[in-house]
């Protein structure tokens, strides 16, 4: 069965968080293509990445409105310290300006935020800013945003991995007692469910070292649109093909 979900989910028609069958609980995405759209009109990388920090706020505010309970985005990645240094230290700057534009904006919509990453290799500034935002949030009863910075799904489990590794060189933990549970305990935010939907715009066909361990069971969409170009209707239209899915999680 297809859902018309451009029409249910028309901003202006939302008085309270959408009932849909099959409806996803937590979508993440890939924010991906930025460079390719500064590229394709002739400006340099880091107004691609302004403009997909601007849109990160405008599909996070949608997908509230929407009735998704988790949103989780790949903002920084492991593997994005190879960038030239200049891009990096501009995305930095960025991630600071539209954390603190963020927190303002986000505030309104009671959304909590949370952090997944090693935090602690980016500047002082950033990480001050980052322990600030989500303890301000912490109470907040709404849509939860997962925010990726220095994130890698293989980092991630062996941090995992070494946490049980310590209880068992401590003694309090046998090797053969460690179970899926456990691993999934000590990620970044345990408390954060799986997601049911991945998105990735731009074309890719790939994780890229995404939500690893989290993604076995994910549903995934592939767009070719540039995330700076990705609209609430392409949102609508991920999810539209999400709940035309059978999700059988291994049975019949």
């Amino acid at each position: 069965m297809k859902f018309d979900l451009r029409q249910l989910f028309r901003k202006k028609q939302v008085q309270e968080p959408v009932q849909v069958k099959a409806m996803p609980q937590h979508i993440a995405v890939i924010m991906d293509g930025n460079g390719r759209w500064a590229k394709q009109r002739g400006l340099p990388r880091t107004m691609g990445h302004k403009h997909g920090a601007a849109n990160f706020k405008r599909i996070a505010r949608y997908a509230a409105s929407i009735g998704v309970r988790y949103f989780t985005v790949y903002a920084f990645s492991t593997e994005n310290w190879r960038r030239p240094a200049e891009e990096v230290n501009a995305l930095i700057d960025l991630f600071i300006q539209y954390l603190v534009e963020a927190e303002r904006d986000f505030s309104e919509e009671n959304m909590r935020v949370r952090f997944l990453g090693d935090v602690a290799a980016f500047p002082e500034k950033l990480q001050d800013l980052i322990r600030t935002i989500e303890a301000k949030s912490a109470d907040r009863d709404g849509m939860t945003l997962g925010i990726c910075l220095n994130y890698g799904g293989r980092p991630e489990i062996t941090h995992a991995a070494r946490k049980l590794a310590e209880q068992v060189k401590a003694g309090a933990l046998e090797p053969e007692q460690i179970t899926e549970e456990m691993i999934s305990a000590h990620l970044y935010c345990p408390d954060i469910p799986d997601p049911d939907l991945i998105i990735r715009p731009s074309g890719e066909l790939r994780l890229s070292n995404f939500l690893l361990w989290q993604a076995a069971y994910s549903e995934f969409v592939f767009m070719n649109v540039l995330w700076p170009d990705f609209s609430p209707e392409n949102l609508e239209e991920a999810i539209d093909q999400y709940t035309g899915r059978n999700r059988r999680f291994g049975g019949v």
